[in-house]
């Protein structure tokens, strides 16, 4: 039987690694992004080095009407997606007062409406059909107050919020809900987000994304709910949990500064 995958944000970083990984597999893939050629690229890379198809619809994300055309597209192409993976998203740095405003309502549109959105689209088919999975990308930045990068920090933890009491709600009835939460990655949202040069990210190798993307598909095989990448980002997460929020939001500032 053919297993299709939609996998956003695909062009490049964690979601061009998923999605090669889910190839690998032997899913079909339905890859969306906002440039067509990167996309273009990336169908004709998996389908001549994976034997699958490849459907590509462009899409930014940050536009309110995309998840509607995308699910449109899907139907009108008689496309079935038994897995969606929610991974597109971008961050900005800096203090909220000088950030801009229009960045900031892009980045809450992709990274919590249009995931919002596209699950409460593709959902309902698989719970019909008794089988599927989801898999939202969301952050170690889940599981602590974010200085520098505040709105960011904050859209991930409604993210993993999300996808827990999700996982909860269709237990049971053939589908997973699984939330990826990798630490920093070599994928190029540092450069996007424009802070390459913090603490955080000097002077450190970068998490593989392929090695990311391989051990989210992992999580979402088993079914697991949260799957945290790396024994030290555990550790990180773990920390948050036993700390006063005040001194979690201390150091996150301290390793979010230049």
């Amino acid at each position: 039987m053919t297993r299709t995958a939609l996998v956003t944000g695909a062009s490049g970083g964690i979601g061009y690694a998923l999605a090669a990984v889910f190839a690998a597999n032997k899913y079909d893939l339905v890859i969306t992004a906002r440039g067509t050629e990167k996309l273009e690229d990336a169908r004709r890379e998996f389908e001549t080095r994976y034997g699958i198809k490849v459907h590509v619809i462009t899409a930014d994300l940050a536009d309110a009407g995309a998840p509607a055309r995308i699910d449109w597209e899907l139907t009108s192409r008689g496309l079935t997606v038994d897995v969606l993976v929610n991974n597109a998203g971008f961050g900005t740095w800096g203090l909220f007062e000088d950030t801009d405003w229009q960045a900031q309502t892009g980045m809450l549109q992709v990274n919590i409406v249009a995931l919002t959105q596209l699950t409460r689209l593709l959902l309902p088919g698989m719970l019909r059909r008794g089988r599927g999975s989801v898999l939202n990308v969301a952050s170690t930045a889940a599981f602590a107050p974010g200085p520098l990068m505040s709105v960011y920090f904050a859209s991930k933890a409604y993210v993993h919020s999300f996808s827990a009491a999700l996982a909860r709600e269709v237990a049971g009835r053939g589908v997973t809900v699984t939330c990826l939460c990798p630490g920093p990655t070599a994928s190029g949202f540092q450069q996007r987000a424009a802070n390459t040069h913090i603490r955080v990210n000097k002077d450190r190798e970068l998490a593989p994304a392929r090695a990311v993307a391989e051990y989210g598909y992992r999580a979402m095989v088993k079914g697991q709910a949260v799957a945290i990448y790396g024994w030290d980002n555990r550790c990180a997460v773990f920390l948050t949990r036993i700390l006063p929020t005040s001194l979690v939001a201390r150091v996150v500032q301290f390793l979010q500064a230049a």
